[in-house]
């Protein structure tokens, strides 16, 4: 059975339905966007994280394509113009999005209706990161200890339920420490819950037990997702990952960043934009403040991890130091 969070984005005849990820899984609530402008909004507001992004920027593109039904064929190209880059500028540290729209966009340019395009489009975007996460999670789980404790950060999504799934079906006994990322808390409602859900022996810790799970060898591995990862090595990820990634360093644990490819469009980490949300949700916590009105708050959602302190970059491709990252390109048939 797949997890709940596996399958939270959905089109249908009045809109696109994105599980509210803000407050699950205490609530399963679906909001319900008619509107490509919505669908923008709701990314904005964090409604959806990780890959769900992606897959409602496909689905927004088919709301575009509707709403562009009634133009000449020339105005309704630039119609999901427009809605692509509106998409995209949600999320400017993820590529993905970028991804979604270019694949929408492809099959549009190949089809005679402009509606009908975009549904193709978003149905083959959606197959495609669906598998490429299976490979990766299968290379992963190649890497993997027989019998040990990973330790995770923020939520992984598809990434992390695929390599889950490909270590139980080669016998694999995993435990996993999530830390609970604050202050959104992706990994005590988002990771820990799904990891539960599947049948895995789950421990939460705090953002700031990381280090010392190392030090007192509760931890085997570290692996997190990678909203991009550069052609030089540099991990892009939720705040919090290069503190991980230093401590595993220090204690010799490895880390794993897991990402479909990296980017060729960042040759470096000075190429990606690093997104900055409001000061003040870091003085609250599950709609509660936890400091008073005379604290500011600082919250840069992603950290940038240098490659000394990444052992391996595993891509749908399967692994690669971070020094080797070229390498993934040389096949002819790649995507990225």
């Amino acid at each position: 059975m797949e997890p709940v969070l596996a399958n939270s984005v959905r089109l249908d005849d009045d809109g696109v339905l994105i599980l509210d990820r803000r407050n699950f899984p205490f609530e399963r609530t679906w909001v319900r966007c008619t509107t490509v402008a919505e669908v923008a909004k709701a990314i904005e507001d964090m409604v959806t994280q990780s890959s769900g992004p992606y897959f409602a920027t496909l689905y927004g593109m088919v709301l575009a394509a509707r709403e562009a039904r009634d133009l000449p064929r020339d105005q309704g190209r630039e119609h999901l113009e427009r809605a692509g880059k509106l998409l995209v500028e949600t999320r400017r540290t993820n590529n993905a999005l970028r991804k979604a729209v270019a694949a929408v966009l492809a099959a549009v340019d190949q089809a005679e209706d402009l509606e009908a395009g975009a549904l193709e489009g978003a149905r083959q975007g959606d197959e495609r990161y669906r598998s490429r996460s299976r490979a990766l999670g299968e290379h992963t789980a190649a890497l993997l200890p027989d019998e040990g404790t990973v330790l995770t950060h923020c939520w992984a999504d598809l990434y992390l339920t695929e390599t889950v799934k490909a270590a139980q079906q080669a016998g694999k006994r995993l435990r996993f420490f999530c830390t609970e990322t604050r202050p959104y808390l992706q990994g005590a409602r988002l990771t820990a819950e799904t990891l539960a859900e599947m049948g895995v022996e789950t421990t939460l810790i705090t953002d700031g037990m990381g280090a010392a799970a190392f030090a007192e060898k509760q931890v085997d591995v570290l692996v997190t997702a990678a909203d991009r990862v550069t052609m030089d090595g540099h991990v892009v990820n939720k705040v919090g990952t290069l503190g991980l990634a230093v401590a595993a360093h220090a204690f010799e644990v490895p880390f794993l960043a897991l990402v479909q490819a990296p980017d060729r469009l960042a040759p470096t980490a000075a190429d990606v934009p690093i997104e900055y949300r409001p000061g003040d949700e870091v003085l609250h916590t599950l709609g509660r403040r936890t400091a008073t009105d005379r604290v500011r708050g600082w919250y840069p959602a992603f950290d940038v991890t240098p490659p000394r302190f990444v052992t391996t970059v595993v891509t749908d491709r399967g692994a690669y130091a971070p020094d080797r990252l070229a390498e993934y390109y040389d096949s002819k048939d790649v995507h990225d």
